[in-house]
């Protein structure tokens, strides 16, 4: 085999390799949620293969040292490769119960291993078929392991930088597997001239075009009006028919997270409880004619910054959303005039705060869930760096999904935001009235520079004799019980074991444990 068609196939093996790891994340997390966990799992899963392919590749190559094996082995990776597609349509959102860390890594063993194993025997076997002579061994060996740490990185650039947005996650398993189908069928390795070549490739073309609907596009629910993969997630828009003859609305899906109910044509009309929760206190703290900025970190469907811009005239509304496909899709899908008063600012929410220089009334910090936390918006330094952007008077609100009976991230956080406001300067809210008994819910962490005046909006609430009064103050004993009578830390850059955390309540919104 010539050595420029052994440098060339090093690159290409290792230059797939990374795009289906880079891939899988995205692939795997409308089934699985973005976390340690799932990151943890494809990268130790695809090295598995890779240390178990580089261990047979080395024995299949002593005892078949053909160019043809290489060949096959390219084949054979090529489709296992364009098999993940539809085995992650079958795998993925198959129920079991496991722990989650088992159900994970099992959903990915099942999906990535033998591609990644078989990938992995191609560079032992490419060493073995164009090695001729021990005396230039060392730099041969060199090169092709040079040439394949570039092929790796020009995979992972490509994926990351450009391919997932610009062809969806499945196009790029379409396009790996198809370059190393080819790879095998063109001359020199199964075949040995062009026309048995191009022959070769008119069946798994035929075959790749008939089944790609099948194979090659996500699982999508029946009322999804919209689908987009975006460099951060995957987006999609689902059409809700509400009871009790209420206007429909349309829920943003990000990944596996129904994040917002939006009705384009009342901004006034909140579904979540959790904002309603907001409005409640927005009602109880500002007067409507009042003149207040306000940040919220996390856009999402913009539903309650479009609550702000309708019921306050004079807000100043500021949203930091990362993805600014999600706001283009806000923009385009759901309703949000281009007129709007509402700025947006796509970069990632800690760098804004960090560099922002504004002060603000109030500063919703949206991005929490049971799915994914970013970890680096939860630590105390991110408090202080909120605590610095606020106005003297002025409040955090941040949202929270945690069990109340025996959550983790919910007395830590308590315990991270007392640790820069104060004690008697947090406070919390559930979304519920039944809190003590419901398990898992939502709720409301409020934060100042001055201490809140819980009793006031317990007065507030009290005095609301209106149906969307979904809110209760958790008493201030019952708060400092919590943090001290369990494991809570105080969350920091350096330590913020913040999936570990939430674990839990992940397992139990799959099913994987009992509430």
């Amino acid at each position: 085999m010539r050595t420029s068609a052994a440098y060339g196939l090093a690159f290409l093996s290792s230059f797939c390799i990374l795009l289906i790891e880079i891939v899988a994340g995205r692939i795997l997390a409308p089934f699985l949620g973005v976390s340690l966990y799932t990151w943890t799992s494809i990268i130790g899963v695809i090295l598995t293969g890779l240390s178990i392919g580089s261990f047979l590749g080395g024995r299949l190559g002593d005892a078949y040292p053909s160019v043809k094996t290489l060949g096959w082995l390219l084949l054979l990776s090529g489709a296992f490769v364009l098999f993940t597609a539809p085995l992650t349509n079958l795998v993925a959102p198959a129920q079991f119960n496991a722990p989650l860390i088992v159900r994970i890594l099992a959903v990915t063993t099942a999906i990535f291993l033998v591609p990644s194993c078989l990938l992995g025997m191609i560079l032992p076997v490419i060493v073995r078929v164009t090695l001729r002579s021990v005396d230039q061994a060392g730099v041969f060996v060199g090169r092709i392991y040079a040439l394949s740490a570039v092929g790796s990185v020009a995979g992972a650039f490509s994926a990351g930088f450009l391919l997932i947005s610009w062809v969806g996650t499945r196009n790029i398993i379409l396009m790996a597997g198809s370059l190393l189908l080819c790879a095998a069928i063109l001359p020199g390795t199964l075949v040995r001239t062009m026309k048995p070549a191009l022959a070769a490739l008119v069946l798994p073309s035929v075959l790749l075009w008939w089944a790609y609907e099948r194979a090659f596009t996500p699982l999508l629910h029946e009322d999804t009006s919209f689908y987009r993969e975006s460099d951060y997630f995957t987006i999609r828009i689902i059409d809700v028919t509400r009871p009790d003859g209420l206007p429909p609305v349309k829920a943003l899906v990000l990944d596996n997270l129904l994040h917002s109910y939006v009705n384009p044509l009342d901004p006034l009309d909140l579904e979540y409880a959790y904002e309603k929760a907001y409005r409640e206190v927005f009602d109880w703290k500002y007067r409507p004619d009042r003149s207040l900025a306000t940040l919220t970190i996390g856009g999402g469907g913009y539903t309650f910054p479009r609550y702000i811009e309708k019921k306050y005239p004079r807000a100043f509304v500021d949203v930091v959303e990362i993805d600014p496909e999600v706001t283009r899709t806000v923009y385009d899908r759901l309703g949000l005039s281009r007129g709007t008063r509402i700025r947006t600012f796509n970069v990632d929410g800690r760098w804004y705060v960090r560099n922002c220089g504004a002060l603000y009334d109030a500063i919703f910090v949206d991005v929490f869930n049971d799915l994914s936390l970013p970890y680096h918006l939860t630590t105390r330094e991110f408090a202080l760096q909120l605590r610095r952007a606020l106005k003297p008077d002025g409040i955090v609100i941040s949202n929270v999904v945690d069990n109340f009976r025996e959550g983790l991230f919910l007395p830590s956080y308590l315990k991270t935001m007392e640790s820069v406001f104060g004690r008697g300067s947090v406070a919390l809210l559930a979304v519920s009235t039944q809190y003590k008994d419901a398990g898992t819910g939502t709720f409301i962490v409020l934060a100042g520079r001055r201490p809140v005046d819980m009793a006031g909006l317990e007065t507030h609430l009290g005095a609301t004799v209106r149906d969307r009064t979904l809110v209760s103050v958790v008493p201030a004993g019952v708060t400092e019980r919590m943090i001290a009578g369990r494991p809570s830390v105080v969350l920091t850059d350096d330590h913020a074991p913040v999936d570990n955390l939430i674990a839990p309540v992940f397992e139990e919104r799959f099913g994987y444990r009992r509430k």
